[in-house]
């Protein structure tokens, strides 16, 4: 319940923000979408590089049995 009362104040403040100074609402607003998006495209890239790491280890560690 308690979250449902901070999204509530947080959007009002964010249509006041919105009336009384749109362009600069507008230039956060799509600063923080593109700041977003860069974070996703980094922790997806990282994390694929990270099961990538995993795989090649696995393989490396069958073929080192397979010599023995």
């Amino acid at each position: 319940m308690n979250e449902i009362i901070i999204v509530i104040v947080l959007a009002l403040g964010l249509l006041f923000f919105l009336y009384r100074k749109p362009k600069l609402f507008f230039v956060l607003l799509f600063l923080g979408l593109f700041l977003g998006g860069l974070y996703y495209m980094i922790i997806s890239m990282a994390r694929s590089s990270s099961e990538q790491k995993k795989r090649l280890l696995h393989e490396g560690e069958k073929q080192s049995d397979s010599i023995r």
